[in-house]
């Protein structure tokens, strides 16, 4: 992933310097693009925190870019910047999902304030998704035998009981139990379930 920051994309150098500008004195990293088709062609799904996207563009205006990065499958949060005529066409952009936008001229503070929220649902989502990953790569390395004394120990079923309902020794049992609990870094029962829950 790529060190997380809010990407810039404005055809007016005033506003870009401006911003850009504002939004590292409040140490905020930030990257400017003068076009949204210098943007789709430098993105890719490791960019992190946010994109700051002007409405009206020569070429490909924000509201198309917006599109093609939900098309790309980008969860990057999307702050609209736009002019008093486009505020119907901004509150239509926040129902498809953008995450805010701010009329021109701009409140500096607000705008940096809603740029750190944006980075922060953006870093909590990525984190929420390495989670998913993580725990998926752990039942990844699982035995069929050790799945199925896993989903046993989910339903609360002591050792002697799943050797019964599998038809093998208790010791057998504890020791596919003890390589299950290593493979997925956990130390309970109530552990294991609290880490399948936290990976869906």
């Amino acid at each position: 992933m790529s060190q997380p920051q809010a990407h810039l994309v404005d055809d007016d150098e005033a506003i870009r310097d401006a911003v850009a500008w504002l939004l590292k004195s409040r140490g905020i990293p930030c990257r400017s693009y003068d076009c949204a088709e210098t943007f789709l062609a430098e993105w890719n799904a490791r960019l992190a925190g946010c994109v700051i996207l002007d409405m009206r563009m020569p070429g490909m205006s924000g509201l198309d870019c917006f599109d093609h990065l939900r098309e790309r499958g980008s969860t990057l949060p999307v702050i609209f910047l736009t002019g008093h005529g486009d505020v119907p066409l901004a509150v239509a952009t926040l129902k498809k999902g953008a995450f805010d936008f701010f009329e021109k001229p701009l409140n500096d503070n607000e705008l940096a304030t809603r740029v750190e929220e944006a980075m922060a649902v953006d870093a909590s989502r990525r984190a929420a998704s390495a989670s998913a990953d993580t725990v998926k790569n752990r039942l990844a390395t699982l035995t069929t035998r050790e799945r199925q004394i896993m989903e046993l120990v989910l339903l609360g079923k002591f050792n002697k009981v799943i050797a019964d309902d599998l038809g093998i020794s208790m010791r057998t049992v504890e020791v596919h139990r003890a390589n299950l609990f290593d493979k997925m870094k956990v130390k309970t029962a109530v552990e294991l379930a609290n880490l399948l829950k936290s990976g869906t």
